[in-house]
């Protein structure tokens, strides 16, 4: 190969790029309830937030949130470079995990849908040259883990 880059770990699938921002962004929140909002973020002139009935500042907190990671995604596909997209996919790894063995508090559907995603994803790194689909094997095994954790109901409640 030239001394041009390898684009070929773009073509994968779109399907981290659509669906992983708003899924990371929520395991990234403080609590799956209640995020705190961003820095430097302000209620409306003359307001507290949530002051008005129904008023809820979770969903622009999570807003941003979802924005911030979306942003961070695109610049990774477009400027970034293979390492630095397996490098967020193991940081997006490492919170699935931890939620889902409860050392982190987390939505749970969320790292679910986010541990589907990446899973399928380095699942087809089979299929490209280079050491993508090794270099990936311990997560994998991390988050075909965590799926099966994921998936099974949690007992909340009084006992049977």
């Amino acid at each position: 190969m030239s001394g041009r880059r390898r684009l070929d770990w773009l073509g994968l699938t779109p399907e981290p790029e659509r669906e992983l921002p708003v899924a990371v962004a929520a395991l990234r929140a403080s609590s799956p309830a209640s995020p705190s909002p961003p820095p430097g973020a302000r209620a409306p002139a003359g307001k507290t937030p949530g002051e008005s009935p129904g008023e809820t500042p979770v969903e622009p907190a999570a807003t941003e949130l979802a924005a911030a990671e979306r942003r961070r995604v695109e610049r990774l596909v477009l400027r970034g470079s293979r390492h630095g997209w397996l490098r967020y996919l193991a940081e997006v790894t490492d919170l699935v995990t931890s939620v889902a063995e409860g050392s982190r508090p987390g939505d749970r559907a969320a790292a679910l849908l986010a541990a589907e995603v990446v899973l399928d994803h380095h699942r087809m790194l089979i299929g490209l040259p280079g050491a993508g689909y090794g270099r990936t094997a311990e997560d994998r095994t991390a988050l075909e883990n965590a799926v099966r954790t994921l998936r099974t109901p949690t007992r909340t409640g009084g006992s049977r």
